[in-house]
């Protein structure tokens, strides 16, 4: 029998009271505890009463099972009577483990068990902080600037300290924090910014950074604002080589340097999930490759890993950037010239190649090529793969969709498979590439595949997983397995 539209609105009320009561919890964890609750992989920190009803509508997509805020919320009380140390705990996965290996356990008696680690560990957090500097301030830069903020927690883990820029105005300063400030892709800046013009410092949420000018990337004394040790962080892509990202080295209180760009020469380039177990103490400049090459490698090596691949074709519908001009006029690449706003315009990409340097078994199997597009942000790669071996549609899809849930690739590759999305929806996006499930279209050992993916907050995402790795700051991450549950009939319409 249908539910009468009282008994909708009063069922919505109480699930909306439950969320309500979750956000002073989900805080006091995270403050207390250095506790980051998320469900499959989307932080819950700060988020509002319906983001958290959303997220909770979204977990359907996740398993064979609604997650119901009546059994997270008691899960989550649960959590802070344990007096847990630093973690990382998706509350959606530990239900679900809970549910199918709890064996008529109690909730506490199972979470003093699977958290063990750190029960009674009351906000001890075995991680030393590491002091960031972000060389330019561009569009990759004040994202990175916001997810360092998000994630500064109780000040362990990686700490933004400062920004380095050229001095472009007398109210430069003013006009960094305004840029910090808004977005108009991103939105607003979640939280409050202050300017102190005499200290030269943008304290955004407590985190105060400092402003510092300076075209020479060689003479900077990092020191005499209080930073050792810095991680540096090269969103300029002037200096792409060993060389010219060894400056930063001679600079005082400098360690190691990331650029946030394809390096040349020898130069290790990071796919986070792929080969960052690559990164070892020796190593001082290490990059992050590209938007797209972080976009396309994750589903690259799980399409290779099950079906093999001979030969593959990547085409790049990607957003217009700022190297591009708004109007026609002189540019030294060929076609960049022509307006970006009004034009689709073909160009190259190193993608293709880029992709055997982290993943080295695909040398030589894949070309590309690019158009650019009047977007934004938000890009799409589309994979033309030939196979070794044949699959179906289904069978890719179920595949793809599973290792979005439940391999050690799930905070790279999302899946999704409604009729109606379309590149907005995927601002914001924190893995590096979404699967279109509807768009996948296989014949036997020919595969194509439509990946969409954010190339600026999504890119941004695998940057600060890279940086942490540098770093050796990530904490215990929890449940540490999964129950990998039957792969559900789900609906095509969206939450």
């Amino acid at each position: 029998m249908s539910q009468t539209s009282d008994s909708c609105l009063d069922k919505w009320m109480g699930r909306e009271a439950l969320a309500e009561a979750m956000i002073p919890v989900i805080g006091r964890l995270y403050r207390e505890n250095n506790v980051v609750t998320s469900i499959h992989g989307r932080s819950l920190i700060n988020k509002s009463t319906m983001n958290i009803l959303k997220a909770h509508r979204f977990a359907r997509r996740m398993s064979n099972h609604e997650l119901l805020l009546e059994e997270t919320a008691p899960l989550l009380n649960a959590l802070t009577e344990l007096e847990l140390g630093a973690a990382a705990i998706d509350i959606a996965r530990l239900t679900e483990k809970y549910r199918a290996e709890g064996n008529g356990a109690s909730l506490d008696e199972y979470l003093r068990s699977e958290l063990a680690e750190i029960v009674g560990r009351r906000g001890a957090d075995d991680r030393t902080s590491t002091d960031v500097v972000l060389y330019g301030f561009g569009r990759i830069g004040r994202l990175l600037a916001r997810l360092l903020i998000e994630k500064a927690g109780g000040g362990h883990g990686l700490r933004l300290r400062a920004i380095v820029v050229r001095k472009g105005a007398d109210n430069d300063l003013v006009k960094r924090a305004s840029l910090l400030r808004r977005d108009s892709v991103h939105g607003s800046f979640e939280g409050t910014i202050r300017v102190d013009e005499e200290a030269n410092t943008i304290t955004a949420n407590g985190v105060q950074i400092q402003v510092i000018y300076s075209d020479n990337p060689a003479t900077v004394d990092y020191t005499a604002y209080g930073i050792k040790d810095a991680l540096v962080v090269d969103n300029t892509g002037r200096w792409r080589d060993a060389d010219g990202l060894s400056q930063h080295l001679q600079s005082k209180g400098v360690a190691r340097v990331l650029l946030t760009a394809p390096g040349k020469g020898e130069l290790k380039n990071i796919v986070h999930g792929i080969n960052h177990r690559d990164i070892n103490d020796d190593d001082k400049i290490v990059t992050a490759a590209s938007c797209t090459t972080n976009a396309i490698t994750p589903v690259l090596k799980a399409i290779n890993d099950k079906f093999g691949i001979i030969h593959g074709h990547v085409e790049t519908v990607h957003s217009f950037t700022n190297d591009q001009n708004l109007i026609d006029n002189f540019h030294k690449g060929d076609r960049r010239g022509r307006s970006a706003a009004l034009n689709m315009v073909i160009t190259e990409t190193g993608a293709a190649k880029a992709v055997a340097k982290a993943l080295p078994e695909l040398q030589g199997k894949l070309t590309g090529n690019a158009i650019r597009v009047p977007t934004p942000d938000v890009s799409m790669a589309i994979l033309n793969l030939n196979l070794e071996n044949g699959t179906t549609r289904e069978e890719v899809n179920d595949y793809l969709r599973e290792m979005s849930l439940h391999s050690d690739l799930r905070k790279q590759i999302d899946y999704i498979d409604s009729p109606d999305v379309v590149s907005t929806d995927f601002v914001g996006s924190r893995r590096a590439g979404i699967v279109d499930g509807l768009a996948t279209i296989s014949n036997d050992k020919n595969l194509v595949l439509y990946v969409w993916y954010d190339n600026e907050f999504g890119y941004s995402c695998q940057v600060v997983r890279v940086m942490e790795e540098m770093a050796g700051v990530n904490p215990p991450s929890f449940p540490a397995k999964d129950v990998i549950a039957p792969i559900a009939v789900l609906e095509t319409a969206d939450a």
